[in-house]
């Protein structure tokens, strides 16, 4: 009996000292709104090449790798305009899943427009959700 409250006073302490982002769950937002290239943010608005390495600092963004082609989904308006939502690509193999993130704009050069991006979206708590 004695053992059980104590292992359960250290899950308890465990739980409550973990870091953001530990075990998933809502991320403070970054902008209220953003730039898509439809209301669903589901096609790419360009592809642009990374000018320098970025290290995510949580789960909220991208870590990308000077040289990567990185897909541009979304552009933040607001207090997060500096922010764009977008996806590195893979290696040649396949062996990286795609991940969705964000990444300052000021590290991408865009090299080519898809399509553009210039339809105005709500954000909501599942663009700024870690897993």
């Amino acid at each position: 009996m004695a053992w059980s409250l104590v292992f359960l006073g250290v899950i308890v302490l465990l739980s409550a000292f973990s870091g953001p982002g530990v075990g998933g769950g809502p991320m403070p937002k970054l902008a209220d709104r953003k730039l898509c290239a439809d209301q669903e943010c589901s096609h790419p608005i360009s592809m642009a090449v990374a000018l320098q390495d970025y290290m995510a600092p949580d789960c909220r963004f991208l870590t990308i790798h000077r040289g990567q082609v990185v897909y541009v989904f979304s552009k933040l308006k607001g207090r997060g305009r500096l922010f764009w939502g977008g996806s590195v690509q893979g290696d040649y193999y396949g062996d990286l899943a795609a991940h969705l993130g964000y990444f300052p704009s000021s590290i991408v050069r865009e090299d080519q427009t898809l399509k553009p991006g210039k339809v105005d979206v709500k954000t909501d708590k599942w663009d700024f959700y870690c897993q």
